[in-house]
């Protein structure tokens, strides 16, 4: 398995808005399939709504998706802890 960075527009509400999940998946296929069932389940927004405009492979540690994180722990711990920046409260 690899995580995968899915990124496109969707129409949420009364306009179309810029979405982006990390998925871990075996192939870029697999990953848009899953980006679609999570839109159409969460959303009920249809297939032929959404517009994905990059798949790319990304590095687990650079995630901050719970999902990911946890399918790659082990990896993550082997190389030293994740390496993403995490946002500061103002």
């Amino acid at each position: 398995m690899k995580a995968y960075r899915v990124s496109g527009t969707a129409p949420f509400g009364s306009q179309r808005q810029p979405f982006s999940f990390d998925i871990p998946a075996e192939n870029e296929d697999s990953a848009t399939h899953h980006t679609y069932s999570i839109l159409g389940s969460r959303h009920r927004i249809g297939r032929r709504m959404v517009k994905i405009e990059s798949v790319s492979e990304i590095d687990p540690r650079t995630s901050t998706e719970p999902q990911v994180l946890h399918h790659f722990r082990e990896q993550i711990a082997a190389q030293g802890g994740t390496i993403a920046t995490t946002a500061e409260e103002e």
